[in-house]
């Protein structure tokens, strides 16, 4: 199934969703060379075929794809595995570069060598974005505030994946120019989010990374912008709010998968850092 709505006159938003009886084909061709297609695959994988079917594309759960070719028309022919969700977003390339105006030069395909370049990139869809995606999915709002809601949400979505992060003065902290410290800063926090539950303590982790305890707090303050446990607490909240919004699971089932010993101290967390309870929380999305 396939749901098409128009935000705005230049802006369309893509509901496709895989039925559990096999796969699904869509066939899209309202749009030209001059679009911007993003497409998030929140669930199951979409194919999409080119050349009639001579190149074939397959986007995977949990990733997104842009596209942008300003010498060819790219039809969206795909096909869409059951149980799938892919949302899809066009834009034209000048109504996308008005958002970004003042900052283009910061986005790859808006330095003036790219302008007339084919652009393609696949990336992860990080859980701020995913939390976004599952409000536009699950949003029942009548047609009088539909597209306002959509566009919002679209804009939030370019945001998150367009937002500049400070990057790391390298040349301030000289520890971290060791390549070797900073494979083993990220094996950190690879080892920390690996079992989310039973967190090593501060003396295991850096025991496991062959790195002082010294040197492991500064450098992964250094490279992620934040103490490891407050990093841990962050990643937490970020997926509590993804799994509350999924609607899969309850209040206590998502304070027992995120490690919490009793869901009250779940929902003073989960208040402490948001301003309002879980349940709160799921009743405004």
């Amino acid at each position: 199934m396939m749901n098409e709505f128009q935000v705005d006159n230049q802006l369309t938003l893509l509901k496709i969703i895989g039925k559990d009886n096999g796969k699904k084909y869509i066939f899209y061709d309202k749009l030209d060379a001059s679009f911007i297609q993003f497409h998030f695959c929140i669930s199951g994988s979409i194919t999409f075929n080119y050349n009639k079917g001579a190149y074939n594309l397959k986007l995977d759960e949990g990733k997104f794809l842009t596209l942008y070719n300003p010498e060819k028309h790219l039809t969206i022919d795909a096909s869409v595995a059951k149980n799938s969700k892919v949302i899809s977003v066009l834009i034209p390339i000048v109504e996308f570069h008005k958002l970004f105006s003042s900052t283009s030069s910061d986005i790859p395909f808006f330095e003036n060598k790219s302008l007339n370049q084919k652009h393609y990139s696949e990336n992860l869809i990080s859980n701020s974005i995913l939390i976004v995606l599952n409000q536009i999915i699950k949003n029942d709002m009548d047609n009088s505030t539909r597209s306002l809601l959509y566009k919002a949400k679209i804009y939030e979505l370019f945001s998150l994946i367009f937002k500049k992060t400070k990057e790391i003065d390298l040349d301030q902290c000289p520890f971290l120019n060791n390549d070797e410290n900073l494979k083993k800063i990220a094996k950190a926090k690879d080892v920390i989010l690996k079992d989310i539950k039973n967190p090593p303590s501060l003396i295991e982790l850096s025991k496991t990374i062959d790195l002082s305890l010294k040197n492991l707090k500064k450098g992964f303050k250094e490279i992620y912008g934040k103490p490891v446990y407050k990093y841990l607490f962050d990643f937490k909240m970020e997926r509590a709010k993804q799994l509350l919004s999924n609607g899969n699971l309850n209040v206590n089932e998502v304070s027992y998968d995120l490690g919490y010993s009793s869901s009250s101290h779940f929902i003073a967390a989960f208040k402490k850092k948001y301003g309002i309870t879980p349940r709160t929380y799921i009743n405004n999305n």
